[in-house]
C-alpha cells in the first residue's frame, strides 16, 4: 500500500519531490507491542518534520491493529495489537509512505505571543545577558526576532519545546533548579525556549512572562499549541500585560496567529 503525501509542489522555487520513508528511516523494536520509527539522530526541524508528517498520515489512513502514534524529536513510537496485525505488516505499510521534502516549508499556523520580558516578570534576564556578554535590550531582541518551530510537547501537559534559540542565547541549564517556577513563565535553556503551562519545578532561565493559558484539560484539544506550529514572541509592557491578564481571565482574549502557506 502506498499513500502519497501530497502533490509536488514549489518551495524557494525547487521542486519538492517525495521519497519513500523506508529510503529515510530505519524500524526498531520496542517490546513486543511496538516500534520506533527513526528518521535522524539530531534536532532537526526537517527530520521532525518527517516525524510528524508520518504521524499525520498514518492518523488519516488508519491501518488495522495500529493503536497510537507517540513523536518525539526524531522518531516516532508506533502501538500496535498484535492480535491484529504485526510490527512486519506495519514497517511493510509506513515504508511506503511517500513524503514531500518539508525542510523549506514555513508553519501553517504561527501563533503571537505577548511576553513581559525582565524584572520580577523574567528573574533571570540580567544573568543571561551578563552570560552571553550582551545587554538585556539585545537578549529581548534576539528571542523575540526568531521564529521558533514547535518539535513536541512532553515534560508537562501543554510544555513545547521551541527551537531553535539563537546561538548567541545558548545556554545550559540552571546548576540550582527552583523549586517553583510560576505559570506562564518563558525561559530558555541550551537551544530550546519554552513557556511553562503550570507552577512546577523547573531549570531553565526565566526571561519573561505571558499571561496566556496553555494548558485545559476541558477544552477540545486541551492545549493551545500542535507540534508542527510556529511561534513568535511579541514584548509588552506591564500595562498591556496586565490588560491581556484581565481579558484571559475573563475569557474575552483570543490568542492572535499568523496563517501561513497551505
Amino acid at each position: 500500500m502506498r499513500v502519497a503525501a501530497a502533490e509536488a509542489g514549489m518551495v524557494g522555487g525547487e521542486a519538492m519531490t517525495a521519497k519513500r520513508i523506508d529510503a529515510r528511516a530505519r524500524f526498531l523494536p520496542v517490546g513486543d507491542t511496538a516500534f520506533a520509527v527513526e528518521f535522524g539522530d539530531r534536532i532537526d526541524p526537517a527530520i521532525n518534520a518527517l516525524v510528524h508528517r508520518t504521524a499525520a498520515l498514518l492518523a488519516e489512513t488508519r491501518p488495522e491493529g495500529m493503536v497510537e502514534t507517540v513523536p518525539s524529536f526524531r522518531s516516532l513510537l508506533v502501538h500496535y495489537d498484535p492480535l491484529r496485525t504485526s510490527a512486519k505488516a506495519l514497517q511493510e505499510l509506513i515504508g511506503a509512505l511517500e513524503l514531500e521534502d518539508e525542510a523549506s516549508r514555513a508553519p501553517a499556523r504561527i501563533w503571537r505571543i505577548p511576553v513581559l520580558y525582565g524584572g520580577g516578570a523574567g528573574p533571570d534576564l540580567a544573568e543571561v545577558a551578563a552570560a552571553t556578554g550582551l545587554g538585556e535590550a539585545e537578549v529581548i531582541a534576539l528571542h523575540a526576532g526568531a521564529l521558533y518551530r514547535i518539535y513536541v510537547q512532553g515534560f508537562l501537559p501543554g510544555f513545547a519545546y521551541l527551537g531553535d534559540l539563537p546561538e548567541a542565547l545558548d545556554l545550559p541549564r540552571r546548576t540550582s533548579p527552583r523549586v517553583r517556577v510560576p505559570p506562564g513563565s518563558v525561559a530558555i535553556a541550551q537551544r530550546m525556549s519554552g513557556i511553562y503551562p503550570v507552577e512546577s519545578p523547573g531549570g531553565w532561565h526565566l526571561i519573561g512572562h505571558t499571561p496566556l493559558r496553555f494548558f485545559d484539560p476541558v477544552q477540545s484539544p486541551p492545549t493551545l499549541f500542535a507540534p508542527g506550529d510556529g511561534v513568535r514572541f511579541v514584548p509588552v509592557g506591564e500595562d498591556a500585560h496586565a490588560t491581556i491578564a484581565e481579558a484571559v481571565a475573563q475569557g474575552r482574549y483570543s490568542v492572535a496567529r499568523e496563517e501561513g502557506p497551505a
